[in-house]
Formats: C-alpha cells, structure tokens, sequence
C-alpha cells in the first residue's frame, strides 16, 4: 500500500505500482502507465483519465474507464 494523497502523475510510470488502498481522489492521471498495477480498495473518485495506460493495459483516452480494465 502506498501512504499519501496523489494529485497530479501525469505521465508518470507506474508498471506494477502496488497503489492498493491509496486515496487517489481528483488525481490527474494523463499519459500514466499503470500497466499491471495493483488498484485494489484505491478510491477513484473524480480521478482525470486520459491517455492512461490502464492495469490490464488497455489505453483510455475518454476520461472514462470502466471497471474492467482495473483487472
């Protein structure tokens, strides 16, 4: 688990972060990669998705991601 409140990690590499329980709320994740990283119990309320490489790899560039793409 990783202690502390994220805001802004835009383009920051985060392959196989283990970011289980972090409080990422309103946290600016354009251009991240979070390719196998571990978001489980993370709350992400409000966070911005853009071209953000998601956990299963695929690529979001709606603002939006859906649930699927956490595994």
């Amino acid at each position: 688990m990783v202690g502390g409140t994220f805001r802004c990690v835009v383009g920051a590499t985060l392959t196989g972060a283990n970011l289980s329980g972090a409080d990422l709320t309103g946290t600016n994740l354009r251009g991240a990669n979070l390719t196998g990283a571990n978001l489980t119990g993370a709350n992400l309320t409000a966070v911005k998705w853009s071209n953000t490489t998601c956990p299963d790899g695929t690529v979001t560039d709606t603002g939006w991601l859906t649930v699927s793409h956490l595994d």
